[in-house]
Parts: C-alpha cells; structure tokens; sequence
C-alpha cells in the first residue's frame, strides 16, 4: 500500500493509538510494522484472532504480560557465548516466567470459551522451569549474585565480611586513642578505592604513618591507610578479586544454559509479540466500540453508522453507504465545510483498518472490501516551491492513480476537477469518471459542477450524494445522503442573511433554465426524502408499539403456562391418590381370587369371576370420561373365533360364542359378555378350525391352553410393563409355575430396575435375578415363584 495514502487517510494516527494498548514492546514493535493485507484468507484469519482476544478480554480481564522484556540483543550475544551480565539473566527468567503465565491464561479461556487460532500460538511458547529456578536461584531481584550461587563464593564473601570486621575493630581502637584523635578530622572509617581510610589533618601528615590514597577538596584533609592495616587492606583485595572471578564463573555457566535455548527464546518473543499486539487490536476495539466486520473481495461496501475512528465519538455523525452492488460509483455534492471530505476519509480509514484485522466502530451488519490497493486524491496540495497549483497538484496525483488502479481498487477523489475552468473542469472530471468506471473499480468523488449532478443521474451504476444541510439554522448536518443531489443552497442563505429580494431575484434570473430545473428536481427530491423520512419515522414508532405487544402477549402467555403447569401439579397430585386407592382395592380383588383359588381347587364359578371383573372396574379411578366407541356408520360383522377389542376394558380377546347383540369374549383367563357395539374387529377368525374349550371358566390348563414361560415387554412404558407383569405372575402361578422369565431389554435400564423393584415387593415372587449367559444377560429377569 502506497505509504502516501495512508498518511493522506491518517492511518499512522490509528497505529498510534493501537499502540498504546500494547503492553510490551515485542508488542508495539509488532504495531509499528502493521500495514494492510490484500489477501482476504489473511484478512478473515487476522480478524478471527481479533476476535479470539476480543473475547478473552471480555470474559478473563486482561492478559498478564506483566515481566516480559525484549531480550533479543542478550539472546544474540549468549549465542556467541559473550557472559550475559545479572541483569540480562534476570530478564530471560522473568520473560520465560510471563511467557509461560500467558501459555496458562490461553489455555483457561479456551476451556470456557474456544479461541482455537490464539491457542495455536500459545501451545508454541516454550517453557524452562529448570532454567528459570536455576537463574533465580543464583540471582536475585535486585540483579545481585547471591552467595547460594556457588559454595566457593560463599567462602569468598564469608572471608571478606570477616576482614572487614578485623579492619574496622582495629582502625576503631585506633581512633578511640587521645594521641590519634587530635590528628583526625572526623572520628570516623571510610573508603578510597575499596581499601579503608581515616581523615587526618593534613598538619599530622608527616608524623601519622602509612598510605595517603586522597585528599578533601580543600586539602586540609588526608584520607590515609594506616600501615597497621595494609596487609589486611592488601588480603581485602585480593579477596574481592576472587569474589569478581567467581561471579564471573557463576555468569558463565548460567549463560551458557541460556545458548542452549536461544532458538526457543528467539522463537517464543516472536510469538509473545505477535499476542500481545492481538490483544492490543482487542483492547482498540473495545475502547472504539467497534465491530468485526464480515468482508469480501468483490468490490462490496456497506456502513452502517460507520463512524470516524478519531472523531469526537460523541460528536460524530454517523455515516451510512453502500457501494458495489447496484452502483460501483458515488458522486458526492454540496456546499464546503458540509462534511464530504470526512465521509471519503472515513470510507478509506475503515477499509485499511479493516485489512489490518482491526474491528471498525460501525454497527453490526457492515461489510468490507478487501481491495489490492486503496489510492485517494484528497486535500490541497499545491506548492509554491515546485510551482504546482491547486490544479496541476490534484492532475498529478490522479494521473498516478489511473496509471496504478485496477477492477479491484477504491477509489476517492476530493473536489474532482477543481481548480480550473468550470466548463474544462466539469468536462475533465466527467471524463476521468468515465475512464475509472471502464476499469470497474469502485469510486467515490465530491465535486461543486451541477454537470456531474446530471450524470450520475443519467449513468447507469453511478449515484448522487450529497451532505445534508440545514437552511433554517444555515448550518450542516453531517449527514451523507445517498441518491439525493446537493443544492447550492445559495439564494436560500443570501436571503436568510438579509441580502435584499430584488437582488437575489435578478441573481435567480441569472441563472439557465436548464440548472433551475436540476434545482427544481433535486428540491423535489429533497421533499420527497423528507416525507419518506417521516413516514419512516411512523413505521418505526408502529414497530416500537408492536413489539410492545409482543412483549407484553409473551408475558401473558408465560404466566398462562405457569398457571397450566400449577393445575396439571395438582391433577397429577389429585390422580396419584385416585391411583393408589384404586391399587389397594385392586390387590385386594387379587387376595380374594387368590382365596377363592385354593378354596375351590377345581374350578371357579363364571359369576364369581364376573363379580371379581366388576369390583375391579369399580376401583378404577375416575379421572376422566370413558372412551366412546367410534361410529363410522358401518356396522361389523363379527364371527366366533374373531380377536376384538373391548372398549370398555380397554382390553383385547378372542369371541367364543355370540348371542343376538352380545358375545361371550375370552379375556385372558376370564369370560365375559359383551355387547357387540362395545367392541371393535381387530383381526378376523382364521381359515384353520380352532379347538374351542367349553369349560373357560376352569383354572385348570391343558398343554395346547398353557401359560408360557416368558413375557416380552420390550417396547412398553414401565406403568403399562406393571400392569402386564402383575397379571402374567398371578398366571404363572396359578397354572403351578415355579420360575418365568421377564424379558425388558438392556436400553437405558429403567424398565428394569422398575419391574425389579416390582418383584421385590411382590408377594408372589420368592427370589429373582438378571439373566445367566445364554439367557439373556442383563436384558432378561429370572423370577422364582413361591
């Protein structure tokens, strides 16, 4: 991208503030260098990581660079084994420390909310903890050699502070003497060139022994090493020569274990940069309020409250445009200081920005274009020196852009034309509008000529603008108005400001009938923007009402449900007691039959059994009203043999015998007569003669009549499986059975841990289990009767 342009669009102003959201200053380097992209893979994959921060940010605070430093230069010199310096060290540790802190922060935010492109780098930074406790073991935060880095330096250091409390005691007793004090200036110790001295009159010179290493400023006084302590001062120093070259031992092996990772700690500040400027792009959009935009590499832009990035948020206009789809090009018109020259600045700003992964403070729903190239001829910039005028200055920069351009280039060109003769200038703007519009780039122009008023008006894929201006406060709006023309506005003003009727009436005179009818027309079209303005105004107040509506229809509805939801607790409380009373008098039934089946071993009287059907009808709970039997008009023709419906029983049975409108139907082990309009055919008699028992009422069974073994209830819902179960052990047991098989199926186990419990609590049942290998397994109960 032309570096012209993006000082002519102030992109150097939007890097200035992105960078002051970075945090280190791998980070700010990384804005610094931040051009656009014109690939838009690159461009979605630099807004996606924009995003990822964005979130981060949002849901865990800001990202903890706190310890990072540039340790480029350090890593560089360990590679060529130069002894990096305390310091130096300190940083690497404390850089490979946050490195490692930052990996941890990804991580977590990824656990909560999936930022997979920003996880991608943090998985890369690498981590030496070893390195790290070695460093910090040795030195300590104030970039001093500790005495634990080696047992040779704590010697060393053990023998110096010994010295020094052998010097100091002995210079000590040497100024606490009357005949040295008098020659002292001060009673006190001090240091010269790391050997220790006292202050002595210079008077005393001659007759005080030993070393003078200096001197006051004044020279009255001589800061002389007596000769007592000479070989102790000499012993001193040699010690802390030893200490230097045990430091500078200790230095050298930390260095080099920092060579060894150089790559990795070459590598990891490239990465730490590269995430720390995302976050700063993160940080920007929050601050901006911005957006991500969706983007397209097919010429298309569309702003929704698009806002200057370094305007007053507060004071700003918002911009709305749309450019590409059914016109590539905008002719812009209306009086200066409207607001023409923000609006082409703040299409160009927000599309750089927007190529850079930078959100954009728009609403949600714009889009962007990712163009190869973005070139604008905006300002003045005529020079005295090179002796351009405002003319030749705007032709030279739009000669290098239509020499430059290509169908995927936007283009913005302030007061085009300008500058020049306004017939040769209209002319040469139009005619420069034709050649961009040939090449399908996309071109957004301002321009005074009413000329470029009437083509666009006339050019297919070409569309008036104008910036709105108010005549009653003679002031702009600021606002961009796409497919309204701009009038000069010129006599409405002159006459507000006083200027006299009869002079702007033989002005108007003046004027072509041919530019009073584009006056004319573009004021009819202003008229017609406002009342559609107005009656999108209305349209907007009715949707307002009618979500209203909505809102309070939804309120209405939810307490509807709550209430439905409280009556359907209590039925359900109401049907739960019904249902227990109607099992204990069922049970009861069972007990009685049970009794009647070892009273009368040999058989049960038909009536007793119909008896027994109608206490058990009784104690069924009415919760609702009984199921009418369907009438489709036809009446059935039901045989003996026939399998029917009961509707009244809500049971299934074979037909034994009829009787005029009744029929005896075989219900289980039970016979029973039935109206033939209570019952409905399911399946008719085969054409094989069936065997009839005459004695159905008998407990007694022969092998063709007999029980089976198993029940199947796979498929059924474990009330319905209950029920089942209760009539198929009283059968089983009554037919002299000692073991059956339950078969419910494996599924979700529900089924059987609910009949189970069933069994356990059954009084016919003497012990159960899960199926055996071969017997069905865990899908199969095995119950044992008593």
């Amino acid at each position: 991208m032309d570096s012209k342009i993006l000082t002519t669009l102030e992109y150097s102003k939007i890097i200035a503030k992105l960078k002051e959201h970075a945090a280190t200053s791998l980070g700010k380097s990384r804005v610094e260098a931040l051009a656009p992209a014109t690939d838009l893979e690159q461009v979605k994959a630099l807004l996606q990581l924009t995003d990822e921060a964005y979130a981060a940010d949002r849901l865990k605070g800001a990202a903890p660079f706190g310890g990072i430093f540039n340790i480029s230069s350090a890593l560089h010199r360990a590679r060529i084994h130069a002894s990096l310096n305390p310091t130096e060290l300190i940083e690497v540790a404390s850089t490979s420390r946050a490195s490692r802190r930052v990996k941890r922060f990804i991580a977590q935010v990824h656990e909560e909310h999936p930022i997979p492109s920003l996880l991608a780098y943090a998985d890369q930074l690498s981590e030496h903890r070893e390195l790290e406790e070695e460093i910090t073991a040795c030195i300590d935060d104030q970039g001093e050699v500790m005495d634990s880095a080696s047992t040779e330096l704590a010697n060393i250091r053990r023998e110096i502070r010994n010295g020094e409390a052998r010097i100091r005691e002995k210079l000590e007793s040497m100024i606490r003497s009357s005949s040295v004090q008098k020659m002292l200036q001060e009673s006190i110790i001090t240091l010269r060139n790391d050997r220790f001295v006292i202050p002595v009159k210079a008077e005393y010179r001659s007759s005080f022994g030993g070393i003078v290493h200096d001197q006051s400023s004044s020279g009255a006084t001589m800061f002389i090493e007596p000769e007592v302590i000479v070989s102790m001062n000499n012993r001193l120093r040699e010690l802390r020569l030893q200490e230097i070259k045990e430091i500078e031992k200790i230095l050298q092996r930390l260095t080099a274990l920092v060579s060894d990772c150089v790559e990795d700690f070459l590598y990891d500040q490239e990465l730490i940069g590269h995430i720390d400027f995302t976050f700063a792009k993160a940080r920007l959009a929050h601050a901006q309020k911005a957006i991500m935009p969706r983007m397209n590499d097919r010429g298309y832009i569309k702003l929704k409250r698009g806002r200057h990035p370094l305007l007053d948020p507060k004071k700003v206009v918002p911009l709305d445009l749309e450019l590409g789809n059914q016109y590539d090009s905008i002719i812009v018109t209306g009086p200066n200081t409207g607001g023409k020259t923000v609006s082409l600045k703040t299409v160009g700003l927000l599309s750089l920005m927007a190529m850079s992964g930078l959100f954009v403070p728009t609403d949600e729903g714009s889009q962007l274009c990712v163009f190869d190239a973005i070139y604008a001829d905006i300002g003045d910039e005529q020079s005295i020196e090179q002796s351009l005028s405002t003319f030749s200055s705007h032709m030279t920069n739009i000669i290098r852009i239509l020499e430059r351009m290509t169908s995927k280039s936007l283009v913005l060109l302030d007061e085009l034309g300008a500058g020049t003769d306004p017939s040769e200038g209209s002319a040469l703007a139009i005619a420069i509008l034709e050649h961009i519009l040939a090449k399908e780039c996309r071109v957004i122009a301002t321009t005074h000529y009413s000329e470029l008023k009437a083509y666009a008006f006339n050019r297919k894929g070409v569309i008036n603008a104008s910036m709105e201006f108010d005549i009653a406060t003679l002031s702009p709006t600021y606002r961009l108005l796409v497919g309204v023309p701009g009038r000069s506005n010129a006599f409405a003003i002159a006459e507000r400001l006083g200027l006299s009727t009869a002079i702007i009436d033989r002005a108007k005179g003046e004027v072509s009938d041919e530019d009073m009818k584009v006056e004319s027309m573009i004021a009819s079209l202003e008229k017609q923007r406002l009342s559609a303005e107005s009656d999108r105004e209305t349209a907007q107040k009715l949707r307002q009402e009618m979500e209203q509506q909505r809102i309070k229809h939804e309120q209405e509805l939810k307490r509807f449900e709550e209430q439905k939801e409280k009556l359907l607790a209590k039925a359900q409380a109401d049907a739960d007691i019904a249902v227990n009373k109607a099992r204990k008098e069922a049970e009861q039934i069972i007990a009685d039959l049970r009794k009647l089946a070892m009273d009368e071993a040999a058989s049960i009287k038909e009536h007793k059994l119909i008896e027994a059907r109608r206490r058990l009808d009784e104690a069924q709970p009415e919760l609702k009203a009984k199921p009418k039997p369907p009438r489709d008009g036809k009446k059935q023709k039901i045989s003996e043999g026939d399998e029917v419906k009961v509707y009244s029983l809500n049971s299934k049975g074979h037909v034994v015998e009829l009787h005029g409108d009744e029929a005896t139907v075989q219900l289980g082990i039970m016979k029973m007569k039935v109206k033939l309009d209570d019952m409905e055919l399911i399946h008719a008699k085969s054409q094989q003669p069936v065997q009839q028992q005459k004695q159905a009422a008998s407990l007694k069974r022969t092998k063709e009549d007999a029980v089976k073994m198993e029940l199947d209830l796979r498929g059924e819902s474990l009330e319905e499986a209950i029920i089942e179960v209760d009539r198929f052990l009283d059968e089983s047991y009554l037919a002299g059975m000692g073991q059956v098989y339950i078969i419910h199926g494996k599924g979700t186990g529900i089924l059987r841990a609910g009949i189970q419990e069933y069994l356990r609590r059954h009084s016919l049942v003497k012990a159960y289990r899960n199926g055996n290998y071969g017997e069905g397994g865990n899908g199969v109960t095995v119950a044992e009767l008593k």
